[in-house]
């Protein structure tokens, strides 16, 4: 069972910029490859990381919220930390160099 819910642009604000503490979100579509590879690593650093909120959304479903986060490439995972984004880490990549990239 994943560990990762879904988010949409209606359920953006109340589970990512109004939650305090930190949210990750795997920014990802259904059409990329790179993406489907980093939904393991990702769901790794779920299960790691008990005190964080994971999320993915679908940017084709969400582009306005890609657009405001500046998300050019995906997959690109961020963590907003108390509302805001912290950090990112663009590509796939291990679930290690993620953990790294996001400081988590």
């Amino acid at each position: 069972m994943s560990n990762i819910a879904s988010l949409t642009a209606e359920s953006f604000e109340t589970e990512v910029t109004q939650s305090a503490g930190k949210v990750v979100i795997d920014f990802w579509a259904p059409w990329c490859g790179p993406c489907k590879l980093v939904e393991p690593e990702i769901e790794k650093l779920a299960q790691k990381h008990a005190n964080v909120r994971f999320f993915k959304l679908n940017v084709d479903e969400a582009p306005n919220i890609a657009m405001t986060y500046n998300v050019m490439g995906i997959p690109t995972v961020g963590v907003f930390t108390d509302g805001q984004l912290t950090a990112t880490s663009v590509g796939a990549k291990p679930a290690d160099a993620i953990e790294r990239d996001l400081a988590l």
